[in-house]
């Protein structure tokens, strides 16, 4: 019986949470996108195109587009480490994506920082040579 003495299942499920969190954050883009297009309804409703120099709704919906699509991707590049944490592969990406993952607060600094500290370890890094 091999002895694991790497934490590589808790990051991998570390990890799934972290994706599910961040694809689950990705609906506050959504709602944010929702209320450019009410406000967008509103202003152009309303007779008041004169006054302001532009429809500032439209602020609101690429803000939204933006965060939504960078908020998915983040998510999923996210759940395929955590694929490829269980698979024991890809270690360059997990580690790119680790790094990532210091972007987005502090769940992500410090999922990132412990995850770093392991991967680092020469014990793990022949675990992903053995491919």
């Amino acid at each position: 019986m091999e002895l694991k003495s790497n934490n590589l299942n808790t990051f991998r499920i570390l990890y799934l949470i972290k994706g599910i969190l961040t694809l689950f954050f990705s609906v506050f883009f959504i709602l944010y996108g929702a209320m450019g297009f009410v406000f967008n309804n509103i202003i152009e409703s309303q007779d008041v195109n004169n006054e302001i120099p532009f429809n500032f709704g439209w602020i609101f919906i690429i803000v939204a587009g933006i965060g939504l699509v960078m908020c998915v991707a983040l998510g999923i590049l996210t759940l395929m480490a955590a694929k490829y944490l269980k698979e024991v592969k890809n270690y360059n990406f997990i580690f790119a994506i680790a790094i990532v993952n210091c972007l987005t607060g502090i769940l992500g600094i410090l999922l990132a920082v412990f995850s770093l500290i392991e991967l680092s370890k020469p014990e793990v890094k022949a675990l992903f040579n053995k491919e």
